[in-house]
């Protein structure tokens, strides 16, 4: 791996200069909760899928995904393209509903649907997760790889520079900012993405060199029962638990998709993302597996991308293509602050002072992502005790997530979802989810694979809910009906799109995404 040089840096440095500037140039005086949260819930689908996509791959992703790929093989990338059939699901079934609550955020949809105290949960919850799995992901990711250019300049620094940055247009411009900084780092991160794998791919001699020099298994999607990464029922019933979480219910994405100028914008942007993930075993799983042929001798998967980015580029390339890196770090946590921002405004501020004006809020949600930034750049550095970061992002979410999955699918599909079936599900779902995170994870007495705790643990909120709302039933208002997905809307929207071409169908687009998703996995099944 050479040294990185001055130009190396300079490149860097540059691009990264540029993109606070452009985020800082589309910045508008933000005066209404609208304006700053939602981008005046005027966004253009091509914006939502880019910006949508980048907050979800960020450096963190790509790190954590070849990192992965290097210990378990290519069944990482089982998480990828499941992220597309469940974000059709989200356009079908969900995304009618939020788009016509009007809500700001998840959490609030989650109190029209049942009471406060199931969004104050959720907006905590939210948070907890936001500051120390996405936000401080981000910051750690992003300082690894300015600290291979930058090797006398410890890690906090780099930490709180890259929060300072991102912190400066997420301020000022609010979400306008955020969605449109998100699309140009998107292109940037794909095009980086494209640089590293075609040089590995080049390095290592092609498919048929890379496909005889590993195992057979590490190129399989499908793996066994006692697989430590993906075993097939993993996959089967744990990734959608994941999954649907991450991409149907928490604000952190669903923002992006809050803010559409209406339901085909919100469609097509999240079919877009679902599109772009595909790509993923291309551009970040296999360079993971090339890198066992190129570097078999890692100390830690979270040296992997790094080590190919460092090893396979020159000076000059190599500091564009940090500088991708750098731009999906500024918009992972951008987008962060943001949602973290609106979470505090929305749901917690506006409880304790309802009279207070919507710019007050808005300045209140300012000065909130300051002490979210603080939280994170304080934790960022204690992720490299966990070791394998894709291990510690989804171990986190299998234990904490499942009681906000049950009361999303069952209010979703079931009108007999009642408040105090919501109330025992947060209470028991929240007591067996710590205890089985504390016996397998802390204490080590019991050792369960996260992927199998999740539909575990989702079984056991199910029956709390159903059980709790049986025994102590109540008639839905008329409020939680509209928020209900509903058959005839579903016929009337059908009869909608009959006047429609076919390729301004978002049904056809949906279909058309599910087949190149399963063509993929039955290629590298």
């Amino acid at each position: 791996m050479h040294t990185p040089g001055a130009l190396a840096l300079l490149v860097m440095l540059g691009c990264t200069a540029g993109m606070v500037g452009f985020g800082l140039l589309v910045s508008r005086r933000q005066r209404t909760l609208d304006d700053y949260f939602l981008a005046a819930r005027a966004s253009r689908w091509p914006a939502i899928g880019l910006a949508l996509y980048v907050s979800n791959i960020s450096s963190t992703a790509i790190i954590a995904l070849a990192g992965a790929a290097y210990t378990f093989g290519i069944s990482v990338y089982d998480y990828e393209w499941s992220a597309a059939v469940i974000l059709v699901f989200f356009c079908v079934f969900l995304l009618p509903a939020l788009l016509r609550s009007r809500v700001y955020t998840m959490p609030e949809f989650l109190e029209r649907r049942y009471e406060r105290g199931a969004r104050l949960y959720f907006a905590a919850l939210t948070l907890f997760l936001l500051v120390f799995v996405d936000c401080a992901a981000a910051l750690y990711c992003g300082s690894l790889v300015c600290h291979l250019l930058a090797p006398t300049v410890p890690l906090w620094v780099l930490d709180a520079l890259l929060a300072g940055a991102a912190c400066l247009y997420a301020l000022t411009g609010g979400l306008r900012a955020v969605m449109w900084t998100g699309a140009l780092q998107a292109v940037l991160l794909l095009g980086s993405a494209l640089i590293i794998a075609v040089a590995a791919y080049t390095r290592v001699g092609g498919w048929h060199a890379l496909s005889s020099r590993v195992a057979p298994g590490m190129l399989a999607l499908i793996r066994p029962v006692g697989d430590p990464g993906v075993p097939w029922p993993g996959l089967l019933f744990g990734i959608p638990v994941l999954g649907f979480y991450y991409w149907c219910t928490n604000h952190y994405m669903v923002q992006r998709v809050l803010s559409a100028r209406s339901l085909d914008d919100g469609r097509r942007g999240a079919l877009l993302t679902g599109l772009l993930k595909l790509a993923g075993l291309f551009l970040m799983v296999l360079p993971g597996i090339c890198a066992i042929v190129l570097y078999p001798h890692l100390s830690s998967p979270n040296q992997v991308y790094p080590r190919l980015m460092f090893g396979l580029l020159p000076t000059g390339l190599l500091g564009l293509v940090a500088a991708g890196f750098v731009a999906a770090t500024l918009a992972a946590i951008a987008a962060a602050l943001n949602c973290a921002s609106a979470l505090v405004t929305v749901d917690l501020i506006q409880h304790f002072a309802p009279r207070a004006t919507p710019a007050q809020l808005v300045r209140i949600g300012r000065l909130s992502t300051l002490g979210v930034l603080a939280v994170a750049v304080l934790w960022a550095p204690q992720i490299e005790r966990f070791g394998d970061l894709w291990q510690y992002l989804q171990a986190v979410l299998a234990y904490a997530v499942p009681p906000i999955v049950a009361l999303f699918a069952a209010g979703m599909f079931w009108g007999g979802a009642n408040v105090a079936g919501a109330r025992a599900t947060l209470l028991v779902g929240t007591a067996c989810g710590a205890v089985l995170f504390l016996l397998t994870t802390v204490l080590r007495v019991v050792h369960v694979q996260f992927l199998y705790a999740a539909p575990v643990l989702l079984a056991i909120d199910l029956a709390v809910l159903i059980a709790a709302s049986l025994r102590w039933p109540s008639v839905a208002s008329a409020e939680v009906q509209t928020l209900l997905w509903r058959r005839a809307d579903y016929r009337a929207e059908t009869h909608r799109l009959r006047a429609l071409g076919l390729l301004a169908n978002y049904r056809v687009q949906a279909l058309v995404l599910l087949i190149l998703t399963a063509l993929i996995v039955v290629a590298f099944r």
